[in-house]
Order: structure tokens, then sequence, then C-alpha cells
């Protein structure tokens, strides 16, 4: 599969950097009318049009040009973006616990905030597609994506409701965990979740071998080893660096099956896929909550004494960083999203540095540093071995025609070699 085509798929195994499932439909559209642009130059020289075909080519050349800018300037304001929305929940999730102990619950009502993608979704659709349909004629055809009987109640058990329950306990671990570890290591460890979506992509999807993400999901794995270390292998540090470490495997989990068993999907199929997971979360779970208050295992005196503000800040933050992620591609590079992650964790660390009494040792640095090494190596192109080799074999044939020039007055050999050289340059 294309890097960009017109299905999307949330959380494809490794081709993605941000591992979703959402793919630029309208790139090929793009590369559709450069191709037929090339082909219109091609008829020109055959004709003998040189000038007009050069027009064309240059004016192609500063569209794509145009186009590349400008995924870039949107780039990194989404890198901006996902890293202070990550950040932001984390932190302020570590700050709702101190008021509001109740993991489970902010989990819940998270959760629940996803019945708004595809209302969203709809509006984009109103303002940007030619074709407006209703939103039931929307709905009905988003459905396709689930079968052609569409959501019925066999698909809803079987393709649903067990992403369901990953997403659930994907942000139930990882908020778990910000009760036992500072955020810098909890959003770093969380970070070794592509190092497992690439191992078990290798195994169950049969992904392409590639030794260098060996190599970073041996640096994740020692990262976690070492990060444990850090606090002396203290309780708390260990549940605590467990929960994460869980949470990302649950992560890679959903985005593996996610690929295997419903495959890839367009915008509006992710977006409903997601909003019937919210609204399934505020049906049928939301008995739990009512039962840990009741047995005071998240218990608060009064509604009153609940933390609306935090609550929804944390609520708002995470689905602002799930539309970014699975989103966000349609504007600029999957790469930069990815950054926007990473990134997150020298943020936390700031904070952390100056809010809570964290302990920067030596041990710590390295195996958040690994961590972050693992997960940028993961990035790597496919083809990134071969990019590096075109790219010395450009500089090498940049610097041979200066050479050529040089020794021009020494005799025909070295003439004839020169004009190879800018021959070869120039094409």
């Amino acid at each position: 599969m294309k890097k960009h085509s017109a299905r999307v798929a949330p959380l494809s195994a490794c081709n993605s950097p941000v591992l979703t499932l959402t793919k630029v439909e309208g790139e090929d559209r793009i590369r559709e009318s450069v191709v037929g642009t090339t082909d219109t130059q091609s008829a020109g020289v055959v004709a003998g049009v040189e000038s007009g075909s050069g027009k064309r080519k240059l004016h192609c050349c500063i569209r794509v040009s145009t186009v590349q800018v400008s995924k870039a300037l949107w780039g990194v304001a989404m890198v901006m973006c996902v890293c202070s929305s990550w950040a932001g929940s984390t932190q302020l999730a570590k700050l709702t616990f101190k008021q509001f102990d109740a993991p489970f619950t902010l989990t819940w009502f998270a959760t629940s905030w996803n019945c708004l993608f595809f209302p969203l979704y709809y509006i984009g659709h109103l303002c940007k597609s030619p074709e407006r349909q209703t939103p039931r004629q929307r709905f009905r055809e988003c459905c396709r994506f689930f079968g052609d009987d569409g959501l019925t109640p066999k698909v809803f058990l079987t393709k649903v409701a067990p992403f369901g329950l990953l997403w659930i306990l994907t942000n139930y671990l990882y908020l778990q965990a910000l009760r036992k570890i500072n955020t810098t290591d909890a959003s770093a460890l969380f970070c070794c979740n592509k190092a497992f979506v690439f191992l078990l992509s290798w195994i169950v999807l049969r992904d392409r071998f590639m030794g260098v993400r060996i190599v970073a999901a041996i640096l994740a794995i020692a990262g976690i080893v070492m990060m444990t270390y850090a606090d002396g292998f203290h309780s708390h540090s260990v549940i605590g660096i467990t929960l994460v470490v869980a949470s990302a495997s649950m992560s890679a989990l959903y985005k593996v099956l996610f690929k295997m068993v419903l495959g890839s999907a367009k915008f509006g199929e992710a977006a409903l896929f997601l909003s019937i997971v919210g609204s399934a979360n505020f049906v049928f779970i939301s008995f739990v909550p009512v039962i840990l208050y009741f047995t005071h295992v998240e218990y608060i005196g009064s509604p009153g004494d609940i933390p609306w503000a935090y609550l929804c800040g944390v609520a708002g933050l995470l689905f602002a960083f799930n539309v970014l992620v699975n989103f966000g591609i349609a504007i600029t590079y999957p790469t930069l999203i990815s950054l926007g992650i990473v990134l997150s964790v020298p943020v936390n660390a700031m904070v952390d540095l100056y809010t809570c009494e964290i302990n920067f040792n030596t041990v710590r640095l390295i195996a958040v540093f690994i961590i972050c090494l693992g997960f940028l190596m993961l990035l790597l192109p496919e083809d990134w071995d071969k990019c590096i080799i075109q790219l010395s074999t450009k500089l090498r044939k940049r610097d041979e025609p200066a050479e050529g020039e040089a020794g021009a007055t020494t005799g025909l050999n070295w003439r004839g070699r020169s004009r190879t050289s800018m021959s070869t340059f120039a094409h």
C-alpha cells in the first residue's frame, strides 16, 4: 500500500509513522494531474512545441513545490498542536488525580467524547464536498465499511466491541500509571508502542523485515529495563512502568488487529467507527463507574466536589490529540505528526523539573534518550538505505563537473568527460 492513497487505515502497521488508519485522499489527484501534465509535455516535445512544454514543466514544478511548502508549514503547526495536546492531557490528568482519584471514570468520560467524531466529519463534508448528502445517506454509505449488510449486531460484537475494549484498556492503564510514576517516564515509555506495533505486524501481518527496526525495538526494550532500574526497583515505580508498558501493548494490539480485521477505511468511515466506539462506551460501560462509586473504589463526596473543568480539559485535549493523529495527515506529512508525539517527552520533562520532585539521574536520562531514539528510527522509510545511496551519488555527481572543467585544458578526453558529466547531472 502506498503511503498516500484514497484509503485510510487507522493504524496501518509500520508504513504510517503515526500508525493511524487514515490516509490522504487528495494527493492521488495531484499526482494524476502531474502525470497528465507530463504526458502533455511529451506530446508537445514530439510535436516540436518545446517552449510551451517548458512553460508547463515550470508551472508544474512551481505547483508541486507550493504543495510541499504548504505541507511543511502545516506540519510545523501540527507538531506543536500534537505535542501540546498530548503533553497537556498527560499533565492535566496528573493534576486531576490530586482532586479526583478516579482513573476509570476519567477514561469513560474522555472516551465518550469520541461520539463527536462523525458529527464533526459531517460538518466538514458539508463545507468541502460538492455532492452534499443528508446525515442518514452519509451514515449508510460509511457503514459499508463493515460489509454489505452494514452495522449489524453480529458485526458490532465481532468488529467493534473488541476494539472498544482495547481502546478503554489503553487509556485506563495509562491513566492508572500516572498515579504511580511521573509524566516524563510515562510519556517516554508509551513511545515504545511503535516498537510493539512493528514486532506484532512483523509476526502477524508478515510485514517486511528491516534490521534498523529490530535495532529500534531492542533499544525500546533496553530503555524499559533501564527506566525500571533508575528508581531502584521500588514497588510503585515497577507497577507504574508495568502499567505503561501494558498500555502501549494494548495500543499496538489495537492497531495491528484493526489492520488485520478491518483493513483500511476512508476518513468518513474512520470517523464513524470512532463515534460508534464512543457511543458504545457511553451506553454499555456507564454502569462500571456507578459500581465503582458505590463500592467506594472511586468515591467522591458530592457532585459539587468533582473538578469538571479538569475533567473536560483532559477529555478535550485527548479528543484533539486523536483528531490530529488520525486526520492530520490530510494536510501534512505523517512523520511530522509522529515528531509531535516524541517531542512531548522533553516538554513533560521540563514541566516535571519545575513542578515536582524528579531525580533526573544518568540512568533515567539514558533510558529516555534511547527510547526516543528507537522511536525516531522506526520513522525511517522502508527504502531509507536506497535514499542515502542516491543522495551520496548525487553529491558525487555534483562535484564531477567542477573537476572536469578544471582539467578541460589538459586534453580531449577530459573535455568529453566533462560534457558527459554535465549531461548526466542535468537530467
